[in-house]
């Protein structure tokens, strides 16, 4: 006689973080995806409207990784509206450009941004750096 397996529910497997990608170049979206799929979800959005469009409808993401050079609305436009509300002003941002600037990286710093990288960029480095930012996220919500 077959033993009759008892399966009991075990805790549920916890959500993956998200990350909002927002970059007007598919390749680049591609690639932040391919990137980031295996620990975090990724939202892809073409550029700072079509992102505000979509917090708007409710969605927070737990990080955004943004080009600056976008159409409709450029990185330095979104990062100044996330930071002036209320609502979103804590979520930790990347910049992404190929400008090289040492004016530029203190700019988006001064709009609010959290960290800057320059394209083309690290695929490896930029991991780390999102893990030390998700790593600080844990750590205010769980100790605030």
């Amino acid at each position: 006689m077959e033993a009759l397996k008892t399966t009991f529910p075990g805790p549920e497997a916890p959500e993956k973080m998200s990350i909002l990608a927002i970059d007007d170049e598919t390749s680049i979206r591609k690639l932040l995806n391919f990137t980031l799929k295996e620990k975090f979800q990724v939202i892809e959005k073409r550029n700072g409207m079509e992102a505000m469009i979509w917090l708007e409808d409710g969605n927070v993401p737990d990080l955004i990784v943004t080009d600056i050079e976008m159409p409709e609305m450029n990185g330095y436009t979104l990062v100044e509206i996330l930071r002036n509300s209320g609502f979103y002003k804590e979520i930790p941002i990347i910049m992404l450009s190929a400008r090289e600037k040492s004016e530029e990286r203190i700019k988006c710093l001064e709009l609010g941004a959290d960290d800057y990288m320059i394209k083309p960029f690290n695929p490896h480095e930029l991991k780390l750096r999102i893990a030390r930012l998700m790593e600080h996220i844990k750590r205010y919500k769980y100790h605030a």
